[in-house]
């Protein structure tokens, strides 16, 4: 199956309002299944987006986000070289430019005949600080492919773990636990540089310790670790549990699933055959009258 391929597919489903797009989905998957079944299949697996994501792939359509992906360098450099007056010119732009694509995103869903809350244009906002802030999740959101909502948390990665449709189709945004982030630039290793360059401030004087406090201490803390670590455990057993449980449901959908899809193919052979055999009766029945009326003259 092409990446490309799916990855136009689910473009175009992902600008669909969030309302259509199982029944969009549904239809695209069904219009291709005769022609490409491995397609079809990878079509009825695309999640349907996060109203926050929808927008923001409407605004990735035209190259709207560029702009503020662009800023992000400039905006990360700035942090790194602690230039009070660069950076608060940087936000004061940033914050203009974020204003405005959140107003221009609420425009084309109110276009859309699906308009947004204002819940929801704050996970607009923070999508594209966030595409500003790291440069994978600014590769993510420019993709088209966003299915949700993004945050920034200060310097760390932003977490794009399920944020895309078709995440082979968006390598530059790729951080997968088997293959390191591609680089698309070099300013979080510049940062980090200059930030390891700074002088090392002078260490506080220790203030005297007292041995039995100490040891107090350090009963206390065994004992809240070794409380920490029961509930951890039991937390865990649960969860086993649970995955056990949904995975077990998830097998069982997938058997219905599959029963479902031979039961599909086999009405839609039936439905074929009843139509080429309607076109027979038809063709039949007008040899009939034709034969008929040459009788009757």
């Amino acid at each position: 199956m092409d990446i490309d391929t799916l990855a136009e597919a689910a473009r175009d489903l992902l600008r669909r309002a969030p309302a259509d797009f199982v029944a969009e989905r549904t239809a695209r998957q069904r219009s291709i299944r005769k022609d490409d079944r491995d397609l079809a299949a990878a079509i009825g697996k695309l999640r349907k987006p996060a109203p926050a994501a929808w927008v923001i792939d409407l605004l990735a359509q035209d190259g709207s986000l560029d702009e503020a992906v662009d800023l992000g360098p400039a905006i990360r450099d700035a942090q790194a070289g602690a230039d009070p007056k660069e950076i608060a010119a940087l936000r004061r732009r940033r914050s203009g430019v974020v204003g405005a694509l959140a107003q221009a995103g609420a425009a084309l869903a109110e276009d859309a005949g699906h308009p947004v809350t204002a819940a929801v244009l704050d996970q607009v906002r923070a999508t594209i600080e966030a595409a500003m802030a790291d440069p994978h999740a600014g590769a993510a959101v420019r993709s088209g492919l966003l299915v949700q909502p993004l945050e920034s948390a200060g310097f760390d990665d932003v977490d794009l773990d399920g944020a895309l449709a078709v995440p082979d189709a968006v390598p530059d945004a790729w951080s997968g636990s088997d293959a390191p982030p591609i680089p698309i630039d070099d300013a979080r290793r510049a940062r980090k540089v200059r930030r390891a360059s700074r002088p090392e401030p002078e260490p506080e004087p220790e203030p005297e310790r007292d041995p039995a406090a100490d040891r107090r201490a350090a009963r206390q803390a065994e004992t809240t670790a070794r409380t920490e670590s029961r509930d951890a455990d039991a937390a865990l057993d649960g969860a086993e549990r649970e995955l056990a449980a949904a995975e077990e449901r998830r097998a069982e959908l997938q058997r219905d699933l599959d029963r479902a899809t031979a039961e599909i193919e086999r009405l839609e052979h039936a439905r074929d055959d009843a139509e080429a055999a309607s076109d027979q009766a038809r063709e039949l029945l007008a040899a009939a009258q034709q034969h008929r009326r040459a009788l009757s003259r």
